[in-house]
């Protein structure tokens, strides 16, 4: 897979995680063997284990296969695998930008942005999405048409927790069931995942940006999003919430002319490649004033 970051620098990594996945996804009899897996009870049966006192026992080994640096994490003494998974880092790593007319990103991953064209649809690799599918609201989707979907997907490694990208309104949180399938770019050229998989959104009426929709996707082994609040007002940095264990997405869509990508994340989403990003930083610019 080719990533790249905010400096412009190309990196290629594949993973053995990666390679695994691909082999699954990639032939029909093991695409069968995995729907079992793909259950919430699973997911539940999991994050139960992973939720138990003995599941600290599989921290150091994820630190030393992931290269987490512990330091940059407030120190506490662990109780489970989840509770290491659901760290909280230290202000100073994550620094808000605190432009207005800036976007920032909710989250540490890898980002796509695609355009959602004037039919409410945009295309992800070979899968077709509308945002009605999304959804499952279609007057809600065709508030969306001619704007972005901004697709962040973690990976294991990655920082857990997610904030709100502006100040403003947030309504309450809305589910929609779903499987739960691995966000790995592999599964998506064989099923349409984010249409599928289980999932959670509120509207952010923000101050600089219009009517934000903040979803969160679960994903393979992540049982459950831990957002904070229903209702309520809130403020840019703000935490949102958090994933338990596992990769996951975080998607947002904005409304037509109301926010436009950063040049080189459109670049790099328009040639197929991920801009790793950082939660609080830059991945956008608001309409000018």
């Amino acid at each position: 897979m080719i990533y790249a970051d905010k400096n412009g620098n190309r990196m290629e990594k594949t993973t053995g995680q990666d390679r695994f996945l691909e082999y699954i996804y990639g032939h029909t009899l093991t695409r069968m063997m995995l729907k079992p897996l793909l259950g919430s009870s699973v997911s539940r049966l999991g994050g139960k284990v992973l939720d138990s006192r003995v599941s600290k026992l599989l921290i150091p080994s994820f630190v030393r296969k992931n290269q987490i640096d512990l330091s940059i994490y407030e120190k506490k003494h662990y109780s489970s695998y989840n509770d290491f998974f659901t760290r909280k880092i230290l202000a100073e790593e994550r620094p808000i930008d605190g432009r207005k007319e800036v976007l920032i990103s909710p989250c540490d991953g890898r980002l796509s942005v695609y355009k959602i064209e004037e039919n409410s649809r945009f295309q992800i690799k070979h899968t077709s999405y509308s945002t009605e599918s999304l959804l499952k609201n279609e007057g809600l989707a065709k508030r969306y048409a001619g704007g972005y979907a901004w697709v962040f997907r973690l990976c294991v490694e990655d920082y857990h927790r997610y904030i709100y990208v502006d100040d403003g309104v947030k309504s309450e949180n809305v589910k929609i069931p779903g499987v739960l399938h691995t966000v790995n770019p592999v599964a998506n050229d064989s099923f349409p995942i984010y249409k599928e998989n289980a999932r959670e959104f509120s509207l952010l009426c923000s101050e600089n940006f219009g009517t934000v929709l903040m979803m969160e996707v679960g994903a393979m082994m992540v049982g459950k999003i831990e957002n904070r609040h229903q209702a309520a007002r809130v403020r840019r940095g703000q935490e949102k919430g958090n994933f338990a264990f596992g990769g996951s997405t975080i998607i947002l869509l904005t409304q037509k002319g109301k926010a436009m990508p950063d040049p080189d994340i459109w670049e790099n989403s328009l040639n197929g490649i991920e801009t790793k990003v950082r939660l609080g930083e830059s991945v956008g610019r608001g309409k000018k004033r």
